[in-house]
């Protein structure tokens, strides 16, 4: 089918990793920022708790990438899918109440489950920089369009188990999956991974690895380029806590009225995801950046100056153009980095998971704590306007030409 992007073969074992992975999270992640609010938390609330999920993932990660010098990168990839089992446990078994100590247990749990993400996501972005991908950015678009098309059905599932057998219900669902995903990493992907392992490799030498990476990614053509990457992470971090419950709260969407929206925006976002992979060999990746973070910027700002006059088909189409451009932006930043650092794959995927988490959990806390003053209107403005100002400032310093 030539309207289908190829997919070189282990950067295909990646994907299907990682949509089944995402398909067991999704199942019940949608609901998330409305089960923190049912249980009487505030927006602030709401995004520091997405802060302690991902800012474990970025302190973790330089201590997994050094594991991934010493161990199969596949194992450590398998162990942080059955993390994901685990905190799922967890949920199931650990009863939440509003008490000092169970609320603590809460916050135990969504650390947990950031140190899981960090061993899987630097273990797979090792596999893909380290195994000499012929396309970056196009593997990378293929790696990042998974939760697209997890939210195609994922979310309807899991509508269905939380209706039925409330969330012990949905998280006894995802355990099975997530124990799938580990034996489907450990059988396809340990055999080709085995390859990254270097016994020799010290605390010395990986000091000295980032030394050299970190002076190729200060270089002027690449460092305006992460920032505005970057921006686009930390705008990404002011959707993932409150577009949901922007729907509820602002736009008085049902539970259903959303979970029809996601699945249609999935669906249809699910061509143009395909589309898109395949334009990005078409193009460098300092561009695609330039380009994705341009469409990101200026779609917030329009959501938030139309945000009076929107209805469903007005955000579908709005969303639809952010993501759009936020695939663009993320699978180029991280076959940039690939690219560029083809001698340590280790060290890149380290920086690259550091990086998105990073820029994620930073945009949650911000916007939680700004929420309360701009209001959803302002914060989605805000942050467009920033987005465009730092990829702006890349396109001046790094001199990124020739845009068609």
């Amino acid at each position: 089918m030539s309207f289908l992007p190829k997919i070189e073969k282990i950067a295909k074992q990646v994907f299907i990793a990682h949509f089944l992975l995402m398909f067991g999270y999704k199942l019940f992640s949608l609901y998330f920022p409305l089960f923190l609010v049912a249980r009487g938390m505030s927006l602030p609330e709401v995004g520091f708790i997405y802060f302690l999920i991902y800012l474990p993932i970025a302190i973790f990660s330089p201590i997994v990438g050094f594991l991934n010098h010493k161990l199969n990168p596949a194992l450590l990839a398998t162990s942080g899918i059955f993390g994901y089992g685990i905190y799922v446990l967890g949920m199931i078994l650990i009863p939440i109440y509003q008490t000092w100590q169970g609320i603590n247990l809460f916050y135990v749990w969504q650390v947990f489950l950031g140190i899981s993400a960090a061993l899987f996501f630097v273990s797979a972005r090792a596999i893909l920089m380290g195994l000499r991908l012929r396309n970056p950015d196009q593997a990378f678009g293929w790696f990042y369009s998974a939760p697209f098309y997890v939210n195609v059905i994922a979310p309807i599932v899991g509508a269905f188990f939380i209706w039925k057998f409330d969330f012990s219900g949905v998280f006894i669902v995802s355990l099975i999956i997530f124990l799938f995903t580990a034996f489907f990493v450990f059988f396809k992907l340990r055999q080709p991974a085995k390859i990254l392992i270097d016994q020799g490799f010290e605390l010395a030498d990986f000091r000295q690895s980032f030394q050299k990476v970190f002076q190729v990614v200060k270089r002027r053509n690449i460092l305006p380029l992460m920032a505005a990457a970057f921006s686009v992470l930390l705008l990404a971090g002011f959707y993932q806590a409150f577009f949901v419950l922007f729907l509820r709260e602002e736009l008085f969407w049902s539970q259903n009225l959303i979970l029809i929206f996601v699945s249609v925006f999935s669906f249809l976002f699910l061509p143009i995801s395909l589309l898109l992979i395949k334009r990005l060999k078409k193009s460098q990746s300092k561009e695609n950046i330039f380009q994705g973070g341009i469409v990101v910027g200026l779609f917030s700002i329009l959501f938030g100056v139309t945000m009076p006059l929107l209805n469903f088909l007005s955000i579908l189409a709005i969303n639809i153009a952010r993501s759009a451009g936020g695939l663009v932006c993320s699978a180029s930043r991280s076959g940039l980095i690939s690219s560029e650092l083809k001698a340590y794959p280790e060290e890149a995927s380290i920086l690259d998971t550091i990086f998105a988490p990073l820029g994620i959990a930073l945009g949650t806390l911000i916007s939680g704590a700004i929420i309360g003053f701009l209001g959803f209107q302002f914060l989605f403005i805000v942050g467009g306007v920033f987005v465009i100002i730092m990829t702006l400032f890349a396109k001046k310093f790094a001199k990124i030409e020739n845009m068609g």
